[in-house]
């Protein structure tokens, strides 16, 4: 196989490696961070750039049901290496990168006197309705546009997950709770532990407000 064939193939196999949903894709186009195709977009990446956030642009993609990933990029790196990360839209990469420096970090040095190395979530993009039901109304993660969050990894060795740690000590509740409080400044949605069994072991920030008065809702 020469070169040139080999690189198709490989730039071909990475897109479909990006799918994370059963549905059939149509892929729209193939860029980098700096071709989005909204100007809001590409505000938002050179937004990105400034605060020294590494990135890279992602294709346009539409799947059945109507998910879709449309001006998505994947963070490199902010600062705090994160897991599971994947097609993020510039505002919630933004937003999220945000709250892991000026609120998860501060906060783990003043509730628990130690750094966070490594924050964990459960993912960004999948192709489901709200709640992780078949059918109904798409949730902001069948848009790129939501991000699970689940635990955070000390540098001291701690391992502080929101299933155990909201009910835990009461450094790990007061560093939890800043975390949420943090959260509701900077997302449209934050869900926690209060809000419903189905959250008691993560937190889910989305960049969608309350449809009755577009301000954040916070739970």
């Amino acid at each position: 196989m020469s070169l040139g064939l080999l690189q198709r193939f490989l730039l071909i196999a990475g897109v479909f490696a990006l799918a994370a949903c059963g549905g059939r894709e149509t892929l729209q186009s193939s860029r980098s961070g700096d071709n989005m195709t909204s100007q809001s977009a590409r505000q938002c990446l050179a937004g990105l750039k400034s605060k020294s956030v590494r990135f890279a642009g992602l294709p346009n993609k539409s799947f059945d049901g109507g998910c879709r990933m449309i001006d998505t990029i994947k963070l490199m790196d902010f600062g705090t290496p994160t897991t599971n990360l994947g097609a993020m839209t510039c505002p919630l990469a933004s937003s999220f990168t945000d709250w892991a420096r000026y609120g998860v970090a501060p906060a783990a040095k003043h509730y628990l006197g130690s750094e966070v190395v490594k924050i964990e979530t459960m993912g960004t993009f999948n192709c489901r309705a709200v709640n992780g039901s078949r059918s109904g109304k798409l949730s902001e993660h069948a848009f790129a546009n939501a991000v699970d969050v689940s635990a955070f990894v000390l540098r001291d060795g701690r391992r502080i997950s929101v299933l155990n740690g909201w009910r835990g000590s009461s450094a790990e509740q007061a560093f939890l709770r800043r975390l949420h409080q943090s959260a509701c400044k900077r997302f449209g949605t934050v869900l926690g532990p209060e809000y419903n069994a189905a959250h008691a072991n993560h937190f889910h920030f989305d960049m969608a407000k309350s449809t009755s008065n577009g301000t954040a809702y916070c739970r």
